[in-house]
C-alpha cells in the first residue's frame, strides 16, 4: 500500500506494504540475545495445582508467565529515566511514533582494546542529516547478533564526543545493535547515555535509545521511515518493535 504523508512540512510518498521489521523477537531459551550477565528469558506455562496452562497438556487454553529484562533480553526503546535519580518511564514521555530516519553502517575503530565509533566517522557519513532518527548499524552484520551472547564481549560502543555529535545534530532517537551506546565495563560513568540525554543540565526528556535491534543486510543503507512503538510499560525501558518503511519519493 503507497500512502502519502505530510511530516514537518515536507511531503514523502511511503510503501506500507513492505514493513522492514528491525527488531529481535523474544524467545525462552538460549538462542535469546543476552546482556548484563542474565540467564536467558524463561516462556513457561502457568502451574496450579493439576492445572497447567498448555494446551498439549490437556488445557484449554495455552497460559505462560514470561520472565526477562528488557535491557539485557530484548530490542527495547529507553528513556533518560534509564540513568536519573528521578522517576521517568518510557510511556510517559515518548508521546509520538512516526520519525523521518537515516540508516547508516559503521565499522567501528580500534582503540586499544575497544572498539569505538567516532565523531568523525559520523561526520563523514552525516554530512547531509535532515531527520529526526538514526539507526546505526555496526559492520560486519551477521545473522548470529540475533543469538548473541554479549557478557563480557567488550562490545563497540560510542564515544562521548561522538555521541554529542548525535545530539548537536537533533537526532531525538537513536538505535543500534549493541546492547548499549556505552563500554560494557566503564565504572558507570555512562558517558554516552549522559551526553545524548544532556542530562542532567538541559535533560531532553522526549529522546530515546534503542538497543538491540537487528537491521538485515538486505535493508540497504539511506532514509526511511521509522515506526517506534514501545509496549505501555511504566518503566524506564520497553520492549520495542521498530519498523522501517521505504521512501518512494
Amino acid at each position: 500500500m503507497l500512502a502519502n504523508i505530510s511530516h514537518h512540512g515536507n511531503s514523502y510518498k511511503i510503501d506500507f506494504s513492505h514493513p522492514l521489521d528491525i527488531s529481535i523477537s523474544l524467545r525462552g531459551d538460549n538462542k535469546n540475545p543476552m546482556a548484563w550477565y542474565l540467564k536467558h528469558p524463561e516462556i513457561e506455562p502457568v502451574i496450579d495445582g493439576d492445572f497447567i496452562g498448555k494446551v498439549s497438556k490437556g488445557s484449554s487454553v495455552n497460559f505462560n508467565n514470561i520472565w526477562f529484562n528488557p535491557h539485557a533480553h530484548a530490542t527495547h526503546t529507553e528513556c533518560v529515566g534509564h540513568i536519573s535519580s528521578e522517576t521517568h518511564t518510557i510511556q510517559q514521555h515518548l508521546k509520538t511514533f512516526f520519525f523521518k530516519a537515516e540508516l547508516i553502517s559503521i565499522e567501528p575503530q580500534k582503540k586499544g582494546t575497544d572498539l569505538v565509533f567516532t565523531k568523525e566517522q559520523l561526520q563523514k557519513k552525516l554530512k547531509d542529516f535532515k531527520a529526526e532518527a538514526l539507526v546505526l548499524r555496526t559492520l560486519p552484520n551477521y545473522i548470529g547478533k540475533i543469538s548473541k551472547n554479549h557478557s563480557h564481549t567488550n562490545w563497540p560502543y560510542i564515544e562521548e564526543n561522538a555521541m554529542i555529535y548525535i545530539r548537536e545534530l537533533g537526532i531525538k532517537h537513536l538505535l543500534t545493535d549493541q546492547p548499549s551506546v556505552d563500554r560494557e565495563k566503564d565504572e558507570g560513568k555512562l558517558l554516552a547515555h549522559r551526553a545524548f540525554w544532556d542530562y542532567p543540565k538541559n535533560t531532553r526528556f522526549d529522546a530515546t535509545i534503542t538497543e538491540l535491534i537487528y537491521v538485515p543486510n538486505k535493508i540497504e543503507d539511506g532514509d526511511y521511515f521509522l515506526n517506534l512503538q514501545p509496549a505501555s510499560f511504566e518503566n524506564d525501558a520497553a520492549p520495542c518493535k521498530p519498523v522501517l518503511y521505504k521512501i518512494i519519493e
